[in-house]
């Protein structure tokens, strides 16, 4: 059996496992599996992943990383692909041989392609809301495509361009015409929390993306809805990192 599955902190809220097993149905792939794998920590990542690499029902094949993991996974990798390298974040792992594991990020190419109908003139300048591993995948499509790209953070930082939250005015939202949350407020089920936002500011000519998928309109995509944005979450972004992650796994060296 070829096992795949998907590390992360909490996963109650994950569609990764039901979608992987309706491809598996769809393509008629009966020796594969995949599994929802949920850990405190990175702590024991080496026994663990050892162990995963010697399981009696077969060996861990790849996996997909999921918050809040996707950069602190880096400091036990092997090896990175020049995107992940670039990004500074993973969302996907395979392993080398002799207990070797390979980082990937397959996030910035789902993001990609899940924008690109939707991008037009107004969007030359964008918002990211959040400075995690997913954060750093969109402002390394973003920047690829040369948009502008601030981030909106707790803190201060200066590892990015950024303004803090209490900081971001009215005037601010409307001279950046993209806005992506790239945070895991609102996920369920924490349904009805919302980041501060000064939702005044967005207009008809915005494009507001929330990575989130489930649920399928957080608060922060109703609100801008109905300010009169177009909105849209994560889900084409989940399809197709997902897709990404498998031909990247059964990929032949």
């Amino acid at each position: 059996m070829r096992r795949y599955g998907l590390l992360g902190k909490s996963l109650q809220h994950s569609y990764s496992q039901a979608l992987f097993a309706q491809k598996f149905a769809q393509e008629n792939i009966v020796d594969a599996s995949y599994s929802l794998f949920e850990l405190s920590d990175l702590t024991n990542w080496d026994a663990w992943s050892q162990a995963q690499l010697r399981h009696p029902e077969g060996a861990l094949q790849g996996l997909n990383v999921t918050v809040p993991y996707k950069q602190a996974i880096l400091a036990h990798l092997d090896r990175l692909t020049p995107e992940a390298q670039a990004i500074g974040a993973v969302n996907a792992l395979r392993p080398l041989g002799d207990g070797l594991w390979m980082g990937h990020n397959t996030d910035a190419q789902g993001f990609a392609k899940s924008i690109r109908p939707f991008l037009t003139s107004h969007h030359e300048r964008a918002l990211i809301l959040g400075n995690g591993g997913a954060a750093a995948a969109v402002r390394y499509v973003l920047e690829s495509l040369g948009i502008e790209v601030v981030h909106v953070t707790r803190q201060h930082t200066d590892s990015v361009r950024a303004v803090r939250f209490e900081d971001l005015t009215e005037e601010a939202v409307r001279f950046f015409g993209l806005i992506v949350q790239a945070t895991p407020v609102g996920t369920v089920p924490r349904v009805e929390e919302v980041l501060p936002f000064p939702w005044s500011g967005l207009g008809t000519e915005h494009l507001v993306i929330d990575l989130i998928y489930n649920p399928s309109e957080t608060r922060f995509l109703q609100r801008a809805a109905q300010q009169g944005a177009t909105v849209l979450n994560g889900k084409d972004m989940l399809f197709n990192q997902a897709q990404a992650a498998w031909d990247w796994w059964n990929q032949a060296d």
